[in-house]
């Protein structure tokens, strides 16, 4: 029985606040970051290209390849990277919150690179997102790490998670996203690959690095899209944006993490900038980019 499409956009949610528990559980196995991000995208990858292959999905060639490789070195191999070494530094809840500063930096980029209209709605949410950051630095929280290095690796992975806005908008409409990601995952793999010291795993940890790349990249991904072929983007990155909901309260149940009021405030802050920024009647992070988080 085919689940209804918003569901599919809340499996989705789910299955992405998935990804800093499991990079958390790795972590603690032994795993380092950079190691989690090359085995999810490596993992995942191959599972792209093998759906691509099956559904004979066509490859993007020439300055199209090219343009993809260089996506998959910064919006998989840096962006995988940073968001797991967040993980480490600040903790899964605040690692999840602040990759929703992704709207903000949309707007900016839109603005800076696009000449699209930086109006009242995008100031506000980009002041928002700035007032949250303030308020999670000054709240931090218990188990909770705010340290300069927690917000430096956050605020990288959102900005490395904008970006897919910009690719998307040139080439989501014109190729199979399963067919770029097949490039962009494996190029993202062997971007990390010289960094990466790889340790002997439990099978724990391996249980954690199959769970990332398997349900909170590939099936994450397929969720979303079948839900958005069926639903309205706005109603559909309102519905994603419940996903550092679902990071903070596993965090609390599993590592005992919890936001003070302060930060709990600022969070409010940053998935409310998200949030309004998703009601405008434009492309934004939460429904270009979200399939790539």
């Amino acid at each position: 029985m085919r689940l209804p499409a918003p569901l599919l956009i809340l499996l989705a949610a789910v299955l992405w606040g998935l990804l800093g528990i499991l990079g958390k559980n790795a972590q603690a196995a032994g795993v380092g970051p950079l190691e989690v991000a090359f085995w999810r995208a490596a993992l995942a990858g191959g599972l792209f290209a093998l759906h691509a292959a099956v559904t004979r999905a066509a490859l993007p060639r020439g300055r199209d390849l090219l343009v993809t490789a260089a996506f998959g070195v910064v919006g998989v191999s840096v962006f995988y990277g940073a968001y797991q070494l967040a993980v480490r530094a600040g903790g899964a809840s605040l690692a999840s919150v602040l990759l929703y500063t992704a709207p903000a930096f949309v707007a900016l980029l839109g603005w800076g690179l696009l000449r699209e209209r930086l109006g009242v709605r995008e100031g506000l949410a980009v002041a928002g997102t700035l007032a949250g950051i303030a308020l999670i630095s000054l709240g931090g929280g218990e188990g909770v790490n705010v340290t300069g290095a927690a917000l430096a690796w956050g605020l990288t992975a959102g900005f490395t998670y904008s970006l897919y806005y910009l690719y998307g908008k040139a080439y989501f409409a014109r190729y199979a996203p399963t067919a770029l990601y097949a490039v962009a995952l494996p190029v993202g793999a062997l971007g990390l690959l010289p960094l990466v010291d790889f340790s002997a795993k439990t099978p724990g940890a391996w249980v954690s690095l199959l769970a990332i790349a398997v349900l909170s990249t590939y099936f994450a991904y397929l969720a979303y899209s079948a839900g958005l072929r069926r639903l309205p983007a706005t109603r559909a990155s309102v519905i994603a944006s419940l996903e550092p909901v679902v990071a903070a309260l596993l965090a609390a149940l599993l590592f005992a993490e919890r936001l003070s009021a302060t930060a709990l405030l600022g969070a409010a802050l940053v998935i409310g900038a998200a949030l309004l920024l998703s009601v405008e009647n434009r492309p934004t992070a939460s429904q270009r980019a979200v399939t790539g988080e």
